[in-house]
């Protein structure tokens, strides 16, 4: 397969997602909570989360605005640590979603940026994975660390501000090439 095709390919989605939760982290080691909507902004993140409370200048820096977790994978990591269900607070990721395949949502090209729309004016950039933390173990239990490996979600930032609220689409917006 040539790349000329992959690079097709990874645009194609056979569904929108959807955005099942909005997590707010207020402070460290403070219990997240749940909103309805909430704003994305440039160099900051999810106003209203911790991470949002001071502005991110540079690239390197902004790769973390936003953190993002698929709703599917909540009932797996639940069973991996062997129970009912979780909370997608106790997990400390911003966005749930559904419907869609989060680590599809990153070109595999340097040269390629894939955005992504959240209702009707938010645009984010996936940036990269989003790895459990040691915090993980004490949230779900001994092993939890393990179970959420594979399954933490991804890292992005915010390339558009906007209002976004639980219920919206997810989709791709653009492709685009950079140097």
């Amino acid at each position: 397969m040539s790349s000329l095709q992959l690079r097709d390919l990874i645009q194609h989605f056979p569904n929108a997602g959807r955005l099942e939760a909005i997590v707010l982290r207020p402070d460290r080691r403070v219990q997240a909570v749940h909103a309805e909507q909430a704003t994305l902004q440039p160099g900051f993140g999810l106003v209203g989360d911790r991470r949002a409370q001071k502005e991110r200048i540079g690239s390197s820096n902004r790769k973390r605005e936003l953190s993002l977790i698929q709703h599917e994978h909540l009932p797996l990591v639940a069973s991996l640590c062997g129970k009912a269900s979780i909370d997608a607070a106790d997990l400390r990721r911003n966005l749930v979603v559904s419907g869609i395949n989060l680590l599809a949502m990153r070109s595999p090209f340097k040269n390629q940026v894939l955005e992504y729309q959240i209702g009707d004016e938010a645009v984010v950039q996936i940036t990269g994975l989003c790895e459990p933390c040691s915090r993980m173990e004490e949230v779900l239990g001994e092993g939890g660390y393990n179970a959420m490996r594979g399954h933490g979600g991804v890292i992005a930032m915010v390339v558009h501000r906007g209002v976004i609220r639980v219920g919206d689409t997810v989709r791709l917006k653009s492709v685009v090439e950079v140097d």
